[in-house]
């Protein structure tokens, strides 16, 4: 049974609905979906198709904070074809969400991280979340031990939002062109401790990769990063951020 369906645009009198078969997935899960195409009242030529995975992302622009609509994956469902009055068509789709793709359910105070798919013609000019349903990406188990981990050293989540940009670290890079940015701060004030860390994920399917941006009370920020073998628990990987943090 399709449990839910994630988009639906009109293409002149064709209604095409894009069912998600599981609402919940991973950063790197394959996803199984089906289209729907219903056709109007008369015959109907269909140009092409295409199905998208959309974040939405902040970008500084003229000294302002804006948000914009990026596509993060992009698949190809048909070519051109003509579709009869009242005709309907059922397109099956799968994919691989990207290992980058933005963590939706991540419990922060303020998160407006959102991750959408996004159905439709020309794909780019489909890219709108206000009437699209929103994913649910959790955590894979390592991103989870780290969000704990902050936990347990004494850090509260308090927002969640996707930057245009890159990652940089001397072993790893990001490659979405936006990337996750998990902004904690200490549940008591620390004069001469950390006042806020950022943290941000670049996974791959054996390792995942974290930059820390660590905000100081004096001292300015600074940048440290780590890599975690995705075998890792939660012990070891508490030891090691409270390590880090120290």
């Amino acid at each position: 049974m399709f449990k839910k369906i994630l988009a639906s645009v009109g293409i002149g009198g064709a209604k095409v609905d894009t069912i998600l078969h599981k609402e919940t997935l991973y950063p790197g899960d394959t996803f199984e979906a089906t289209v729907m195409i219903k056709g109007g009242e008369t015959e109907q030529e269909i140009s092409g198709l295409d199905l998208a995975l959309a974040a939405r992302v902040k970008q500084e622009v003229d000294d302002a904070e804006v948000y914009l609509s990026k596509t993060l994956a992009k698949w190809h469902l048909a070519d051109q074809f003509t579709l009869q009055p009242h005709e309907t068509r059922e397109i099956p789709v799968s994919g691989e969400l990207p290992l980058e793709t933005p963590i939706t359910s991540n419990n922060a105070r303020n998160n407006q991280t959102q991750v959408w798919i996004a159905t439709g013609l020309n794909i780019d000019m489909a890219l709108d979340a206000r009437d699209k349903d929103i994913l649910n990406i959790i955590p894979t188990p390592t991103q989870a031990a780290v969000l704990k981990a902050m936990e347990e050293c004494g850090y509260s989540l308090v927002k969640a939002d996707v930057e245009k940009g890159g990652l940089r670290a001397p072993n790893f890079q990001s490659t979405l062109g936006c990337y996750q940015e998990l902004e904690y701060r200490p549940n008591s004030f620390a004069l001469f401790g950390l006042k806020e860390v950022e943290v941000s994920f670049v996974p791959t399917p054996t390792e995942t990769h974290i930059l820390f941006e660590l905000d100081r009370a004096f001292g300015g920020d600074s940048y440290r990063s780590m890599t975690l073998a995705n075998t890792l628990g939660q012990d070891e990987i508490t030891a090691r951020i409270k390590q880090l943090l120290g």
